[in-house]
């Protein structure tokens, strides 16, 4: 894994936000620049639930800005959203002494942080800053209904599950899951959203909600890869815990990952991404 460089701060409006800096800037040109969410169901996690992916994405060629934020047992949507718009938006502002002139913004996420990933590239979008050029959901919950055969495989879903109390605690009252922000498998405004690599595993529970997303963006005209990896994995649970992970994982990952930053790269982009869901 690539070795935390630096520790820094973010601009929020509301207060600073810590965060890890990943990998650092070339010498000449510019590298991928990453705003990286952690999961935790929105009401657990911090920095080091973070490091795995972080360090994938950074292996791939990426500077990666991997961000703590506000979670939701004390601050329900749309507080951490609200927040994290700001601190993306200070990460562009300081993208060149980040990763170099012209660096191109990504946002990824894991779980909770997919989700939080998907809804800052749609309030981008909607606000038409900062540029996004890509964004990498990692078995992302999207879904709040919990109704998938995925989730019912694990049995999970129903009060007590810790991502139905997530969700919970998250949106705060019901109504909420009809915002788009707060659940963006429900939207039905998904064109014009930056291109996407969704990538899940046969055996995580939001293997299917992962599917949907991906196909749903597809079908939006958003150009967009999803990869789901063999099983078992015991994701998204198992991306976050310090223990050892196959080596498989990383080198598939770093693999994807490095692939989605030269096909969506400013000066070399094709204008198209292999859209037909593929399997690893």
């Amino acid at each position: 894994m690539t070795p935390i460089s630096q520790t820094i701060t973010l601009e929020t409006g509301t207060g600073a936000l810590p965060a890890r800096l990943y990998g650092s800037r070339p010498a000449k040109g510019f590298a991928p620049l990453v705003f990286h969410l952690h999961g935790g169901a929105f009401t657990s996690g911090n920095l080091e639930y973070g490091a795995y992916i972080s360090g994938i994405l950074a292996a791939a060629g990426a500077v990666v800005v991997s961000a703590d934020y506000p979670l939701a047992c004390e601050h329900p949507f749309p507080f951490a959203l609200t927040a994290l718009f700001a601190a993306v938006t200070d990460v562009y502002r300081r993208r060149a002494a980040l990763a170099g002139r012209g660096a191109p913004l990504y946002l990824a996420g894991e779980e909770s942080g997919g989700n939080l990933a998907a809804g800052l590239a749609m309030m981008a979008r909607d606000q038409r800053s900062p540029p996004i050029a890509g964004q990498i959901l990692v078995s992302p919950m999207l879904d709040p209904s919990l109704a998938t055969a995925s989730i019912r495989r694990a049995d999970a879903g129903s009060c007590g599950c810790k991502w139905a109390d997530g969700w919970q605690t998250y949106l705060g009252s019901p109504e909420k899951a009809a915002h788009p922000y707060a659940a963006p498998l429900a939207s039905s405004r998904l064109g014009a959203l930056p291109p996407a690599l969704v990538v899940s595993a046969e055996d995580c529970p939001m293997c299917d909600e992962s599917r949907r997303y991906a196909d749903a963006l597809a079908s939006a005209g958003v150009l967009t890869c999803v990869h789901i990896l063999p099983g078992p994995t015991e994701w998204p649970d198992s991306i976050s815990c310090p223990a050892p992970k196959p080596a498989a994982w990383s080198s598939a990952m770093r693999d994807l990952f490095r692939d989605f930053f030269v096909s969506t790269r400013p000066a070399s982009r094709s204008g198209r991404l292999k859209a037909d869901p593929a399997v690893l």
